[in-house]
């Protein structure tokens, strides 16, 4: 996808007049039910993925760019989109190898941007606002993408990282403008995959599948492709049918055989199905190419239900060092490494890390790590109160809901746990753990009364 240069447009484009979305009709400019996939790509379970390039202002990155964006500002020191496009591709290379040193190098480039032209420098602010979310500091995600937004308010690059931002921080009412002014702007692969990601927070995986099959139907590059074959995947996960949530997979790994998100759709798909083989080599092939905390916790988890304890351990050393280069950065803890301290560490101390989360990002995905916590911990009132904020959208998340049942039981709530326990299994083999506790959890409430 080309770089969308704000520069050139004389006059703004016209206002176009909101409309709604109508059953499986797909309209340019998407209605008032807007919201956002994050400025981080999130799976549905609110876990980083690698996210599309089409969803930042840079130009798409091919292999070895970054060393041809090195040598441009080699050439060009004074050249300041020069430099913010160097910082966006550090932040790119950052989501996807769970780096954290890689974020230096973009904070540092973008600096350099800035200070080569410290105002109106949209491109630079704009890529800062997304090194701000990747680290999930969303409160200065959001300043940049206001000063973004008010220095160019025809840029849907940055209207997306401002609806990322207000995502993050759950208001929800103001990423839905956010990005409804986006797909205004520019109805392409990324403003359509925003809009999917409203109906499948919301619960409506048709509408979410009918405007992500839009999205790859508008994909300019094989990374728009790939991230819209995963999320299909994942849709089809959510709906019970594994094996199209394998075909979608397979279809995306033929043109993009190493996209790191697709091995892992397919080794969740394989899972569900039975085929624990093939889902363990997929995620070691997965991690090989991003050893992201979300592709180690399911391998872990996959090994430990397999009883090969001592391959899981292998895979949850590897999560505890980066959780501890993550607290020598002082950034706030993701959901991944929450819920691995609640299962598998101290519970009390996963609490104090979701407790963390929640100041700087209070989203669903994070509400429901919180809850987990404190079910743990014991905390089971407070854990209601956290999941019932974490399903509050309607989201069809079978750990969510798995999680919200534990909770009910805990607090003698038989009815209300096995409805919950009901949406869960709906999905089968949601979690290698968690989905035969659950299974055994809704027996013995139905054995009991």
């Amino acid at each position: 996808m080309q770089h969308h240069d704000t520069a050139s447009q004389s006059t703004p484009p016209p206002r176009r007049r909101r409309r709604r979305l109508r059953g499986s009709v797909v309209v340019l400019v998407l209605g008032a039910v807007m919201f956002t996939v994050g400025a981080v790509a999130l799976n549905p379970d609110g876990s980083a993925a690698p996210q599309p390039a089409s969803t930042s202002p840079a130009p798409v990155l091919a292999p070895g760019s970054i060393e041809a964006l090195q040598a441009r500002v080699t050439r060009l020191p004074k050249e300041p989109r020069a430099w913010a496009a160097l910082g966006m591709a550090y932040v790119q290379q950052g989501r996807t190898t769970a780096d954290p040193a890689t974020y230096a190098r973009a904070e540092k480039a973008l600096r350099t941007s800035l200070s080569v032209q410290a105002e109106d420098n949209t491109d630079a602010e704009i890529a800062m606002g997304a090194l701000a979310a990747a680290r999930h500091d969303f409160p200065s995600a959001l300043d940049w993408a206001l000063k973004a937004t008010g220095d160019d308010p025809y840029s849907a690059a940055a209207h997306g990282v401002l609806a990322d931002a207000y995502t993050q921080l759950g208001r929800y009412d103001e990423a839905e403008a956010a990005v409804q002014r986006m797909t205004d702007l520019r109805p392409d692969a990324a403003s359509l995959a925003r809009a999917s990601y409203v109906f499948e927070l919301k619960g409506d995986t048709g509408q979410a599948r009918d405007l992500m099959r839009r999205s790859l139907t508008a994909a300019a590059t094989t990374g728009d492709s790939a991230f819209a074959r995963a999320v299909l995947a994942s849709l089809a996960l959510q709906d019970g049918d594994a094996q199209a949530a394998l075909t979608e997979a397979q279809i995306g790994l033929r043109a993009a055989p190493a996209d790191s998100a697709l091995l892992e759709a397919r080794a969740r798909a394989h899972e569900a199905l039975g085929h624990t083989a093939e889902a363990v080599a997929d995620y070691r092939a997965a991690i090989a190419i991003a050893p992201l905390p979300h592709y180690l916790l399911g391998l872990g988890e996959l090994e430990q239900s397999l009883g090969h304890r001592d391959r899981a351990e292998a895979q949850y050393a590897l999560l505890r060092a980066q959780e501890r280069i993550r607290e020598a950065a002082g950034t706030a803890a993701d959901t991944d490494a929450i819920l691995f301290e609640a299962d598998h560490g101290n519970p009390r101390q996963a609490v104090s890390m979701a407790v963390e989360a929640l100041r700087n990002r209070p989203f669903l995905a994070v509400h429901d790590a919180c809850a987990w916590a404190l079910h743990q911990a014991g905390r089971n009132t407070e854990a209601l109160e956290q999941a019932d904020l974490a399903l509050s959208l309607g989201t069809h998340s079978a750990l969510y809901h798995y999680h919200r049942a534990a909770i009910h039981q805990a607090l003698g709530h038989p009815d209300a746990a096995r409805h919950d326990l009901t949406q869960a299994l709906r999905q089968p083999g949601f979690h290698p753990l968690h989905e035969p506790a659950a299974r055994a959890l809704l027996q013995r409430i139905d054995t009991t009364e």
